[in-house]
């Protein structure tokens, strides 16, 4: 077509030609060039035609100039290369395309050459090579485990350290699905299937902790790990690491029980407890603290000074004393001191006041423990007034008062003593220890009063948290939030569902998995026929059975029935099916302990059968 053109005009197309394009003769001289592969290769056009093209850039080799003559011999029909040139930046790459230029009569007479810059691609390639060198040396320092999905071949390795970790033997050969099983039923399950999801959909990374049973039925908390795997551009897989951290999660665990028993202990002693930063500020309140000061949540006491709370007197007197054990690094005990609050309210306390230092020995605060003896104070006053009266009877009672005053003093200095213990150690087993101690001194100290309440632990074992759902609303809100999908596919759908059928479960699964299987439904719709969805439900022992009905293509059961809910199965030849829906909606009903299950023949359309347990509902 070319050939019959005039030379000018000839010159003014290629010229204009959006890729970069450049025609060279049967001697590898360049003729016509675009404006592009000009302007790609910063070339002046005045110094390029007519010239060699091997001439113009000093890095192409003779590999190169070989590829571009088997082109031009006809031994290749297309040719291509990867050249990063000397005429442009060293971390540059193009990909060269050849092809043999004809003319009328089929005789090659050049070569018509496309560029492209593919700098990008060679990067992520570069950086695939060392995140995949990386990870190699973090398997074998770290004796963290690793690997590598396929898609080409269907593939799954696992180095030694998986394997081992899963508890299989050398010569286990692991899928996809057999890993997924793996993973704890239920919420660590469904969490890995639905980020291999993403990871495919969206080329997502994943870092997740998640629980495992092993080959042995051990439970083991893991460290699952994975990205995406391009090649030239193309997602060909996955590659990630798997690292057991079953000790540290327990650990964890019994730390924040620890805390919690800690903190159930602090908030139910009948003694105000608190602690202060080096400017007085309260960081740590109790229930007791938050009661006397009229705070019904700790969080409008932090941050406060006692000239926030106090008279000033009392905000005095306090911060002095604060200041005392912090420079000197001694505690007070058992101090009796009187506390006016700002609307006049008197209130006498034995108050322990204990250094808090770091591991450096630097004082960063105070730990402040008081006791309201308002009411022993009172009778004490009574026990004075009495003096008065019978003298005999009153000194008896006089020396009663100090000897049970003297008591409560010895026991606070006790508790004092063990709180100031208590802060100082770091050993979860003391601590305990030290826990228990206090409670007997506390019990000792308010035999008078009351008994310490007695401590309960909770059990931190979580469930799915599964709400009453009504069927016919959630597919209701679907069919509002697909209305233009469906109306573009000339969808009818027929909801034979009533507002009685409500079900417990989890929203976001049931949400995610009717709108999979109505969408499926449209998706692989027959080509010869509208799309019909019929919607019904019924009861069935222990079960809400929802069924959903299509038209479509259907399923050949006889040769995918065992494979319908499997990862990465499809049945028909469409390019946008990943096989990953069916298997999380499998997953996700499951998980609500129920069951899904499938009618099909294929031409005809498929059933869809939802089995959501109706037990205790």
């Amino acid at each position: 077509m070319l050939k019959s053109l005039p030379i000018s005009t000839q010159n003014f197309l290629i010229k204009q030609l959006p890729k970069a394009t450049v025609f060279v003769n049967e001697r590898l001289e360049v003729v016509y060039a675009s404006d592009k592969w000009i302007a790609d290769f910063k070339l002046e056009p005045s110094d390029i035609f007519g010239k060699y093209i091997g001439d113009l850039f000093t890095r192409t080799g003779r590999d190169w100039e070989n590829a571009l003559r088997d082109c031009l011999s006809g031994s290749a029909d297309e040719t291509t290369v990867h050249l990063s040139p000397a005429a442009t930046p060293n971390d540059t790459w193009f990909e060269w395309t050849c092809v043999p230029w004809k003319n009328q009569e089929g005789q090659i007479i050049g070569l018509i050459i496309e560029t492209e810059d593919i700098t990008q691609r060679k990067r992520e390639e570069v950086q695939n090579n060392k995140l995949r060198t990386l990870l190699k040396a973090t398997c074998e320092i770290g004796k963290i485990g690793c690997w590598e999905y396929s898609f080409d071949k269907d593939e799954l390795s696992w180095c030694c350290m998986t394997r081992e970790i899963h508890g299989v033997s050398d010569d286990y050969v692991p899928t996809v699905d057999s890993a997924v099983q793996f993973y704890k039923d239920g919420h660590s399950r469904n969490t890995i299937a639905m980020l291999i999801h993403r990871a495919t959909e969206y080329g997502e990374r994943w870092n997740e902790k998640l629980q495992i049973v092993d080959a042995h039925g051990n439970e083991i908390w893991v460290l699952s790990a994975g990205m995406p795997n391009f090649k030239d551009g193309e997602l060909i897989g996955f590659m990630g690491t798997f690292q057991n951290i079953d000790e540290q999660v327990k650990s964890e665990t019994k730390t924040k029980e620890s805390e919690h028993l800690l903190r159930t202990l602090v908030d139910n002693l009948p003694l105000h407890v608190y602690i202060k930063d080096t400017e007085s500020r309260k960081i740590l309140v109790n229930k007791a603290e938050c009661t006397y000061l009229g705070a019904s949540d700790p969080k409008e006491l932090l941050g406060k000074s006692d000239f926030e709370l106090y008279d000033p007197e009392s905000a005095q007197r306090y911060r002095n004393d604060d200041l005392r054990v912090m420079e000197t690094s001694n505690p007070i005990l058992a101090q009796e001191s009187i506390i006016t609050k700002k609307d006049g309210e008197k209130t006498t306390f034995l108050i322990s006041k204990i250094p808090l230092a770091d591991d450096d020995g630097k004082v960063t605060g105070l730990v402040g423990i008081s006791m309201d003896i308002s009411e022993l104070k009172q009778k004490e006053e009574e026990l004075r007034d009495l003096v008065n009266v019978v003298s005999s009877q009153n000194k008896k009672l006089i020396q009663f008062a100090h000897i049970v005053s003297h008591n409560l003093r010895s026991h606070t200095a006790n508790f004092s003593m063990l709180l100031e213990f208590l802060a100082e150690e770091t050993n979860e087993s003391e601590k305990t220890k030290i826990v228990d101690m206090l409670s007997s001194s506390s019990d000792r100290l308010m035999e008078t009063l009351e008994n310490l309440n007695e401590i309960i632990v909770i059990n931190t074992n979580s469930n799915l948290d599964k709400k009453p759902v009504s069927l016919k609303t959630e597919i209701k809100k679907i069919q509002g939030r697909l209305s233009s999908f469906l109306e573009e596919n000339r969808v009818e759908l027929a909801v034979r569902v009533s507002h009685k059928d409500t079900i417990h479960g989890i929203p976001e699964y049931i949400e995610s998995i009717l709108t999979n299987l109505i969408t499926n439904a449209v998706r692989f719709k027959h080509p010869d026929r509208d799309p019909f969805i019929k919607i019904t439900t019924k009861r069935e022992n222990d079960y809400m059975i929802l069924s959903i009905t299509d038209n479509g293509l259907g399923i050949d059961l006889e040769k995918y029935g065992n494979k319908v809910f499997g990862m990465y199965k499809t049945f028909h030849d469409r390019s946008d099916a990943k096989g990953l829906g069916l298997f999380i909606s499998k997953n996700q009903i499951e998980a609500m302990n129920g069951k899904i299950e499938v009618e099909s023949n294929l031409g005809t359309g498929s059933t869809f059968m939802l089995y959501f347990d109706a037990k205790n509902q």
